[in-house]
């Protein structure tokens, strides 16, 4: 009998609520079309070789997360400090490689928040502005370097011909120092932090291959740090 009370209190408490069912829904479905607009806004200004495929499903996910956070929360204090209370218990330890992902975290919360309190035309709104922003920033390829450092390998079994070496790196590079040097028996590694001219040449090869030319070379390799990659 129990039972039975309970659930009609339920459906009569829904009913007298119903009025704000249609609401809840709305922030719910607004908070995914947000962040799946995120996510692929993500996937397609992303630089770099790879990205995590779970960070997109993340940033969909979290921002109606957030949502309902914010729907129990509804201007309830003690509701609120229990809350913080309770995750406070979570140890997030993810790292962030990239700042930009963080960037795209702060967003998707951010929607999640907006939805969560009713405040859907600020959501949208927002949402589009700071989408063209980050488009702008895309194409225009704000805050990349005109240069790029790379680190330079050779090794030899011959006498070192350092100075002939140096003259075709002064060709090439705009600076260039030594990192390390060593040498085993009769082989050795000579290896130089450069920086080239002009990227638009890419005067690469060629410089590779006049080191290549010169006598008691065995080995010629041209690396790009990770942070260093050209995006």
């Amino acid at each position: 009998m129990d039972f039975v009370e309970g659930i009609s209190e339920f459906l009569n408490q829904f009913v007298r609520t119903g009025q704000d069912v249609g609401d809840v829904l709305f922030s719910l479905a607004l908070a995914i079309v947000m962040g799946m607009l995120i996510s692929q806004l993500y996937k397609k200004t992303h630089r770099g070789l790879n990205y995590e495929h779970t960070f997109m499903a993340t940033l969909v996910l979290l921002a109606p997360i957030v949502t309902v956070v914010m729907l129990y929360i509804r201007g309830d204090l003690v509701l609120s400090l229990g809350l913080i209370g309770s995750l406070s218990i979570i140890r997030f330890r993810t790292p962030i490689k990239d700042t930009r992902d963080m960037v795209f975290l702060f967003w998707v919360i951010a929607v999640g928040l907006g939805a969560g309190t009713f405040n859907w035309g600020v959501v949208v709104i927002s949402t589009v502005v700071i989408a063209i922003i980050v488009g702008l920033l895309y194409f225009i390829r704000y805050g990349n370097s005109r240069n790029t450092d790379f680190v330079l390998v050779i090794s030899g079994q011959e006498k070192l011909q350092r100075e002939a070496i140096d003259k075709v790196l002064a060709e090439f590079t705009s600076d260039t120092r030594v990192r390390s040097y060593d040498v085993q028996g009769q082989s050795w590694e000579i290896i130089y932090e450069l920086r080239f001219q002009n990227l638009e040449i890419h005067p690469a090869e060629t410089m590779i291959e006049k080191l290549k030319n010169l006598s008691g070379l065995k080995k010629v390799s041209l690396l790009a740090p990770q942070l260093s990659l050209p995006l």
